[in-house]
C-alpha cells in the first residue's frame, strides 16, 4: 500500500562523490562550477581521495542507507519507491528523477542526507530541486519535489547518537581504565562552515551551532554520572581562504590546546555527520587521529549513525509525518524533550531561512 500520498516516490539526495581516481578532479569541478578554483586547487583537494584509492566512501554508504529504507518501508507495509539522487556526480538527480516521470510519478518527497539547518544543508538542496524542476519542465515533464524536515532533533537521529556515544565512551574507558575528567574531554565534531552561512542559517532556525549545542545538550544529559565528561563543540573541514571567518576552533588546534592543559585523552563524537564519508575517514579517522598520537592522547572516535536502525526509522518517521502535512492532516510527530529551535511543521521553510549563497565565499565547502 502507499501510505505516503500524496507523494509518489522518495528520493535520497546526497552530495556525491568520485569512484576512482579518474573522476576526482571531474567530480570537484562539478563541486567548484562558476567559482573560479584553479585546477591545481582541485588536485590538491583530490589527494584526500587519491589517499582512498580515488573513491569516496559515501556512494557506498548510500546505497546502505538507500537499502535500509527500503527494507523499513516494507516492513511498515508501505511499498512507495525509493530512489537516489545527487548533487553533484551519478546519479544525479535530475535523472533518477526524469525516469520515475517517465514512468508516472511525478511528486516526489527527499530524504536529504544532512540533519542541521544552513545554507549548504539545507536551502542548497532546495534550490536543486529548482533546478531539476526547472530542467524538466523544459522538457515538457512537470515535477514537483519536497523535502523532510531537518532532523537533528528526532528522536530517531538523537537516540541513535545517544546509543553509540555510550558506546564509545565504554570503549575509550577499556583504554584509559577509569575516566577522569581532569584528564578526558568529549569532543562533538562537526563540519565548519563560513560565519556569514552561520549567521543565514540563524533567521528561522535557530542556526547551526545552537541545533548542534542542543543536541549536544541532551546527549550529555542523557548520560550516567560515572559516563560524564566536560564536552564541548568542535570542527573540522575547513576549506576557505584564511581572510573568510569560519566556525571554530578546529578539532585539532584544540586537542593541541587541551593537551598544554594537561588532558591525556579525547573521545571525538561526529555528530555532524551521518556516515563514515571523507570527512570522517580523513579529517578524524586520519588527521585528528595523527593529531592525538603526536601529542599522546587515547583516541576513541564514535561510530556515525549510518544504518542504525533507530535513524532509519526515523527517518521513515520524518516522511509519515511530512506526507501527513502534505495531506492536511494534524500531525504529533516527535522532537526531543525541550527542544524548541526545530519543530514538526518546518519541513516546509520561510523565504528568509538559511539565506547566504555560497558565492559570497571565496571557497566552496569541500565535498564528502
Amino acid at each position: 500500500m502507499n501510505t505516503t500520498a500524496p507523494i509518489d516516490t522518495l528520493v535520497l539526495m546526497s552530495f556525491g562523490g568520485p569512484e576512482a581516481p579518474e573522476e576526482v578532479v571531474p567530480f570537484l569541478k562539478n563541486v567548484t562550477a562558476g567559482r573560479g578554483i584553479p585546477e591545481e586547487r582541485l588536485e590538491e583537494v583530490g589527494e584526500h581521495y587519491y589517499g582512498f584509492g580515488g573513491k569516496s566512501p559515501i556512494n557506498d554508504q548510500n546505497k546502505a542507507l538507500l537499502q535500509a529504507l527500503r527494507d523499513e518501508l516494507e516492513r511498515r507495509g508501505i511499498d512507495t519507491p525509493v530512489i537516489w539522487g545527487n548533487r553533484n556526480w551519478e546519479p544525479y538527480l535530475t535523472d533518477t528523477v526524469r525516469a520515475e516521470a517517465q514512468a508516472g510519478r511525478t511528486r516526489f518527497l527527499s530524504i536529504d542526507t544532512s540533519a542541521y539547518s544552513s545554507y549548504s544543508s539545507c536551502r542548497q538542496y532546495r534550490e536543486d530541486f529548482a533546478k531539476t524542476i526547472d530542467e524538466l519542465s523544459a522538457e515538457g515533464t512537470s515535477v514537483t519535489i519536497d523535502k523532510i524536515r531537518q532532523f537533528y532533533n528526532h528522536p530517531g537521529y538523537a537516540e541513535a547518537c545517544a546509543v553509540l556515544l555510550r558506546e564509545g565512551i565504554a570503549d575509550f574507558t577499556k583504554q584509559v581504565g577509569a575516566l577522569d575528567a581532569a584528564k578526558h574531554r568529549i569532543l562533538f565534531v562537526t563540519h565548519s562552515i563560513p560565519n556569514v552561512m552561520q549567521d543565514a542559517s540563524a533567521v528561522a532556525t535557530g542556526g547551526y551551532r545552537a541545533q548542534h549545542e542542543e543536541l549536544m545538550t541532551h546527549l550529555l544529559d542523557g548520560l550516567a554520572e560515572s559516563e560524564t565528561l566536560p564536552a564541548e563543540l568542535v570542527y573540522c573541514s575547513r576549506s576557505g581562504s584564511p581572510e573568510v571567518p569560519w566556525l571554530e576552533p578546529d578539532v585539532n588546534d584544540r586537542m593541541t590546546e587541551l593537551a598544554d592543559d594537561g588532558v591525556t585523552g579525547v573521545i571525538l563524537v561526529p555528530i555532524g555527520f551521518i556516515s563514515d564519508h571523507m570527512e570522517v575517514a580523513f579529517d578524524l579517522d586520519t588527521e585528528a587521529k595523527e593529531t592525538a598520537a603526536e601529542v599522546g592522547f587515547a583516541f576513541t572516535r564514535v561510530a556515525t549513525v549510518g544504518t542504525h536502525p533507530l535513524f532509519v526509522s526515523g527517518l521513515v518517521d520524518l516522511v509519515e509525518e511530512r506526507t501527513a502535512q502534505l495531506r492536511g492532516e494534524q500531525t504529533s510527530a516527535p522532537v526531543v524533550a525541550g527542544s524548541t529551535a526545530l519543530t514538526p511543521g518546518s519541513g516546509a521553510c520561510s523565504i528568509d531561512c538559511c539565506r547566504g549563497r555560497i558565492e559570497r565565499m571565496t571557497e566552496p565547502n569541500w565535498p564528502t
